[in-house]
């Protein structure tokens, strides 16, 4: 009884921290600002996005090189890093003739404010007014998203339905990969922040492409097929063997910057 009660008891202090502390775990931001822009896309510039809730964001704008395609790409990031980690990203797009806007959530790159799935929401409807202010519609503008982001983008593409959807490494729910990354835990009960992205997709138009890499250690692979099984609008499910989460294969390489276009060609 005693070695029961013992083991009850740690369980129920795991779950009070998890709980206590589960967007810590979720959001795993770089907090010190980044360089600026033109320190390391030449030609880019910085820009600042503000927030319906009073926040300032910082951001980086990536003029296309090459023939411009009139079409911009707002990138979401995933739970990590800043924005000076998706250049590589901003450079290829870029050179596809594509205007590009990088940006950091609330809580990440120097910006105030504390990461949520309302207040990323938030942020991604501030990258899409700075892109609309500059002339870029709703039908010129592709989302990029990545992992987390993937979710960010589907959220902001139900309110603001983009030209096409480009999901990187995608979940199905937050709570379906929460269940598999700690099966120990009710992590269905205990969640504040949802993002249920095959709920989202199976209800809107939008042409969008889901990237997978088949040996995705953070994000199942399966997940991901849900994500495209359950899309109302599937234009391309493509499958990178041998590739992990956050290669730079799955995340800026040939492959994915190719069915990137496949899927704005289609699309614009």
């Amino acid at each position: 009884m005693i070695v029961v009660a013992v083991v009850a008891l740690v369980l129920v202090v795991l779950v009070g921290l998890m709980w206590v502390m589960q967007r810590s775990v979720i959001y795993v931001p770089l907090i010190g600002e980044p360089p600026a822009a033109s320190e390391v896309i030449e030609g880019a510039e910085d820009v600042r996005l503000d927030t319906e809730d009073g926040l300032e964001l910082g951001g980086w704008f990536v003029p296309p090189r090459g023939e411009d395609r009139e079409a911009a790409v707002l990138v979401t990031n995933g739970n990590a890093g800043n924005r000076e980690s998706r250049a590589p990203l901003a450079r290829a797009l870029s050179a596809e003739g594509f205007s590009v806007l990088l940006f950091d959530y609330r809580g990440y790159g120097g910006n105030e404010g504390s990461p949520s799935e309302e207040g990323l929401l938030a942020d991604a409807r501030a990258a899409a007014d700075h892109l609309a202010e500059r002339g870029f519609a709703a039908d010129r503008t592709l989302y990029f998203g990545e992992s987390l982001g993937a979710a960010v983008a589907t959220g902001l593409a139900v309110e603001r339905p983009p030209a096409a959807l480009f999901l990187r490494s995608p979940f199905s729910s937050l709570a379906d990969l929460g269940a598999h990354l700690y099966p120990f835990l009710p992590v269905r009960l205990m969640l504040w922040d949802r993002y249920p992205v095959a709920e989202q997709v199976a209800r809107m138009e939008v042409p969008t492409s889901v990237m997978i890499g088949d040996v995705d250690a953070i994000v199942p692979a399966e997940q991901s097929h849900a994500v495209a099984e359950a899309s109302a609008n599937l234009f391309e499910e493509e499958v990178l063997s041998r590739a992990g989460h956050n290669d730079a294969e799955l995340i800026h390489g040939p492959r994915v910057i190719e069915a990137f276009v496949r899927l704005a060609d289609h699309a614009l």
